[in-house]
């Protein structure tokens, strides 16, 4: 029984179809090349050639397990993602770039608990992907059951930026979650960021 993006209370999903089973290595196959791709920073055919052949091997030699989605992909909030993610890497490297010419001053970082709205594995590997793809942050660890990540980030230096920062992942996983969820995720998601911020800060 795999995994799916359902709302809390719903009844256990049905086994995975062939057609499932299909569609879910295309999604991971797509992704682990989109990740290739970033990671080498440049966009050239030699680059999706190559991350398709490592992804054949990943997922050959270890097999991923069979993980759906309720949703479906929307265009426009694909749109809105890739949008926002190209400005955050824009935006947080000039960050990092001046905290790193900053003569004398030693930055700060934090251990930072994100509870996620959406507990899925899914969720949880596309929002962490995302992070570590921002310069500044990496995720050092995923508590699985509560679908919590802990993101070390670089320059926090109070409790009210950690706080922004908390808020600034929730507002990613929504745009994760605009792009490829389901509408009662779209709603719970919604939801969880017109609610109060979580008062937890920094763990480190």
């Amino acid at each position: 029984m795999s995994p799916r993006l359902t709302p809390p209370g719903d009844a256990a999903p049905a086994p995975l179809t062939r057609r499932d089973r299909r569609r879910n290595r295309l999604i991971a196959l797509t992704l682990l090349v989109t990740v290739w791709v970033l990671l080498w920073g440049s966009f050239t055919w030699a680059n999706v050639i190559s991350g398709l052949a490592v992804a054949a091997v990943v997922l050959a030699a270890f097999p991923l397990p069979p993980v759906t989605f309720a949703g479906r992909v929307h265009p426009l909030g694909m749109l809105r993602f890739a949008q926002r993610f190209l400005l955050d890497l824009v935006v947080s490297s000039l960050q990092v770039a001046t905290l790193a010419f900053r003569i004398g001053h030693t930055p700060r970082n934090a251990i930072i608990a994100v509870p996620l709205k959406v507990r899925s594995d899914l969720n949880l590997t596309l929002t962490a992907e995302a992070l570590c793809l921002v310069p500044g942050s990496i995720v050092i660890d995923v508590d699985r059951a509560t679908g919590t990540l802990y993101v070390h980030v670089l320059g926090v230096r109070t409790r009210a930026e950690a706080e922004r920062f908390r808020r600034s992942v929730w507002h990613l996983e929504a745009r994760i979650i605009a792009a490829i969820g389901s509408d009662a995720e779209r709603h719970l998601v919604s939801a969880g960021l017109q609610s109060p911020a979580d008062p937890e800060g920094p763990r480190a």
